[in-house]
């Protein structure tokens, strides 16, 4: 025998189960994110931030916000990972080739902020894959980023973001990432 609710109860229903939902996520959320620890505990070590290869800074503050200048995939050794997804490199290669440049931009905003725990969300990302005309995965490539910023800050780390094709980057890398960012206010 199937019982009927009555709109009211549906409605009850949903508020209970929006509230839990909701109850959930603030606990989830409170006195828990803490991106610095989330670093250590994949195992990363952010660098010294690379300085800007031209007439530009990595960063610029207004007001809350911090818009990040674009960052490619640079290894340790100073050399990047370069070449054209759809010809020289797969989407696996390319995925970890924005991974790196979100390490990198981890280590610009750490330089900008000091700490990490100061980023209150991210806002935007634009991601840009150096590819062959034919060339349509950018989404799953520039998930490399995506990816990395939610394993660092969790939920507050999911952006609005645009993954495109270019003809060519800079110097022949295979991505460039540029983040808009919101900090608490100090």
């Amino acid at each position: 025998m199937k019982t009927k609710l009555m709109p009211f109860s549906r409605l009850f229903l949903f508020a209970f189960l929006f509230a839990g939902t909701s109850a959930l996520l603030f606990a989830q959320d409170t006195g828990q994110y803490d991106p610095e620890a989330n670093l250590k505990a994949l195992g990363i070590t952010l660098r010294e931030a690379s300085n800007p290869v031209a007439n530009y800074v990595n960063a610029v503050r207004v007001g809350n916000l911090i818009f990040l200048a674009g960052k490619g995939p640079q290894k340790s050794d100073g050399t990047y990972i370069t070449g054209k997804l759809g010809a020289e490199l797969t989407v696996a290669e390319g995925y970890e080739a924005a991974r790196l440049a979100g390490i990198n931009q981890l280590a610009v905003l750490k330089a900008e902020l000091g700490n990490l725990n100061k980023v209150k969300r991210l806002v935007k990302v634009l991601g840009m894959v150096n590819a062959t005309p034919d060339f349509t995965d950018q989404p799953e490539v520039i998930n490399g980023y995506s990816d990395l910023m939610v394993e660092v800050f969790g939920q507050r780390g999911k952006h609005a973001r645009a993954a495109v094709g270019m003809g060519s980057l800079p110097r022949g890398i295979a991505v460039e990432v540029e983040m808009i960012v919101e900090v608490f206010e100090e």
